[in-house]
């Protein structure tokens, strides 16, 4: 499709949208323009794009961005790649759910993994990792944990299933908790000799 055409078809359809090409995808500049940009996509007569096959997201370490890819089973083309960047420090892009339920479970593994907050969607919390999981694992700052090091809570989980701790391991855990510290790994640093 010539991404340039359906830029101007939305402009034109859905009114004052800024719009940037990146590559053959369509920046939509501002979040909340999301929403009518992906609706005329969906009811458009010429685009009829009634199957959202994906939503992604990506850390560029200034932002973060989701990407949408949008076909049409009835006109049998696509995709129309839309993408939408948020800030890290207020991640929060509309939800497009009330369009697409197909992006339901989709932003909750964004929301999940990235910490991007999807407003309007019914039903947005984590989906793969546990409620009291911390932090968002797929963004570039994350401070992996130390899988050698056991916290307190792992001891306690290990003790309700009859599973054998070391000494050594229970003190560690009750230092960090102590200290008010986790478990983090450290990162390597490189030898510049």
């Amino acid at each position: 499709m010539d991404i340039e055409k359906v830029k101007i078809d939305i402009q034109k359809g859905a009114g004052p949208i800024a719009l940037k090409t990146v590559r053959q995808s369509l920046l939509v500049e501002k979040p909340a323009d999301l929403t009518a940009a992906a609706q005329f996509l969906k009811d458009s007569p010429d685009y009829r794009m009634d199957y959202l096959s994906s939503v992604t997201a990506a850390d560029y370490l200034d932002y973060l961005e989701t990407v949408y890819h949008f076909y049409s089973m009835e006109k049998k083309h696509g995709p129309v790649t839309l993408r939408v960047r948020v800030k890290r420090d207020n991640p929060v892009c509309p939800s497009l759910v009330p369009l697409y339920r197909g992006a339901e479970f989709q932003e909750r593994d964004n929301f999940d993994l990235f910490g991007i907050i999807y407003e309007g969607h019914p039903d947005l919390r984590r989906v793969m990792l546990w409620d009291n999981f911390e932090g968002f694992p797929m963004r570039k700052d994350y401070a992996q944990e130390d899988s050698e090091t056991l916290e307190s809570q792992d001891i306690e989980w290990l003790d309700r299933h009859g599973i054998k701790v070391p000494e050594a391991a229970r003190l560690k855990a009750e230092e960090l908790k102590k200290a008010g510290k986790r478990a983090l790994a450290e990162r390597r640093v490189e030898d510049k000799t």
